[in-house]
């Protein structure tokens, strides 16, 4: 009877575990397209800033963050003996094609898209937060290591952000009411 209650526990306690494989999995391969639609977005974003050096600066310096992002993130799909959802991938570039073209027509594209980064950052704060407790939850060490580590870079950003946002909005104001001068980007 022990012997059967024992293997019972244990054949429950490892289905648990799949499970919890299984979400950490699908939510990291999120991730992934997360950081797929950021480096579409930044790139774009940085490409057409031609008056704003240090928000375009730091915006740079935040794709190559977002590179190494993804690939530790294709490093925990791997090691789980995932890949990344090429599916969810493009899904993300395309959402990122779509919010750069509606970008480019708003006369405030400086403004709203600091605006729309610091709305994204927190976005990708939430997900490294839910992707931590999941890690943890499944007993993935490395998995929580890596998002905690990407987190920090992500809060980093969102108040780098949250400190500029004020500058480019005045600096871009001040532009737009001066004759000659071009402000939008």
């Amino acid at each position: 009877m022990r012997a059967e209650l024992g293997s019972l526990l244990n054949h429950q306690l490892e289905s648990l575990m799949a499970e919890f494989k299984e979400n950490l999995l699908d939510w990291l391969r999120d991730a992934h397209a997360m950081e797929q639609q950021a480096e579409t977005m930044l790139k774009g974003q940085a490409s057409r800033i031609e008056h704003y050096p240090v928000l375009k600066a730091r915006i740079q310096e935040h794709i190559q963050e977002t590179i190494g992002q993804r690939e530790l993130l294709e490093g925990c799909i791997k090691r789980l003996g995932g890949s990344p959802s090429t599916i969810k991938d493009v899904m993300g570039k395309m959402a990122a094609f779509g919010q750069a073209v509606g970008g480019m027509t708003a006369s405030d594209e400086i403004v709203k898209g600091a605006m729309a980064g610091y709305v994204f950052e927190h976005f990708e704060i939430a997900s490294y937060t839910a992707l931590i407790a999941a890690a943890k939850t499944a007993g993935d060490a490395e998995t929580a290591r890596v998002c905690e580590q990407i987190l920090a870079q992500e809060e980093a950003m969102a108040d780098w952000l949250a400190a500029h946002l004020p500058n480019v909005t005045e600096e871009f104001m001040v532009r737009d009411a001066t004759p000659g001068v071009e402000a939008k980007k």
